[in-house]
């Protein structure tokens, strides 16, 4: 009887954690550059002598689907996308180097270029300050370069270049920040090939379709886990209630 309540258990359990990764991946379907995140789940033995043949079900990875979004043209400058593989270098709040798909940047007060969020944009030296009273341009290589707000508009100033990195996939995690770092703590070197959409972002890769249907399928594997535990209660009660009758 146990046995069932384990994996009925469990499963019920894992269900909820996948419902709420669905409703993560459904919440972020308007920010820039986002990857859905995936649940993968396998069955492992409860440990102990007298346990050989009960198993429940554990999250085994938390995984990302890396598949790009569709880039779209928004003719803001501060707005960029990158073309095909590739990521943004930031700060996290830690002071670690960590990487992001949004391309949504913005000056604050000080003059630092940052993402919506508020990360800093690293170059190889650091966060990149622009000078006031200028207007920003960036390439497609990412190469920031300024030119003065008045009427003296030949007088360009390259104040630095975002750093960007293609590091394999395999090796980033997703921290609970949204950014994606290696997963052995170092930092990825700058690559070349990575190339700048400038005036545009890309989507999030989740399918809002997909998400709804997942989110109906799990409930409706929710309910079912839910009433082989009501089973197993029924079957443990009518045993008890035919041991009595023997007694």
């Amino acid at each position: 009887m146990d046995r069932l309540i384990y994996v009925a258990m469990t499963g019920a359990r894992n269900v909820l954690a996948q419902q709420a990764t669905n409703s993560h991946n459904l919440a972020n379907l308007n920010t820039s550059g986002f990857r859905a995140q995936l649940d993968s789940f396998r069955a492992v033995p409860v440990v102990g002598a007298l346990l050989p043949t009960r198993t429940y079900a554990v999250d085994a990875t938390v995984g990302t689907d890396f598949r790009p979004g569709v880039v779209h043209t928004t003719g803001r400058p501060l707005d960029v996308a990158i073309h095909g593989r590739g990521w943004i270098a930031v700060q996290a709040p830690d002071g670690s180097e960590a990487y992001t798909r949004n391309g949504s940047l913005k000056l604050n007060a000080n003059g630092v270029l940052q993402t919506r969020d508020g990360f800093n944009v690293l170059s190889d030296a650091g966060p990149i300050t622009v000078p006031p009273d200028t207007e920003l341009t960036i390439a497609k290589d990412g190469t920031l370069s300024t030119v003065p707000g008045t009427n003296q508009k030949n007088q360009i100033t390259e104040v630095g270049r975002i750093k960007l990195v293609n590091p394999p996939e395999t090796e980033l995690v997703r921290g609970e920040d949204g950014l994606f770092r290696l997963a052995n703590g170092g930092r990825a070197p700058a690559d070349d090939g990575v190339v700048l959409h400038t005036g545009a972002l890309e989507t999030s890769n989740v399918n809002p379709a997909e998400v709804l249907v997942n989110l109906i399928s799990l409930q409706r594997q929710f309910d079912l886990q839910m009433k082989l535990i009501q089973n197993a209660e029924q079957n443990a009660a009518k045993a008890a209630a035919l041991l009595n009758l023997n007694g």
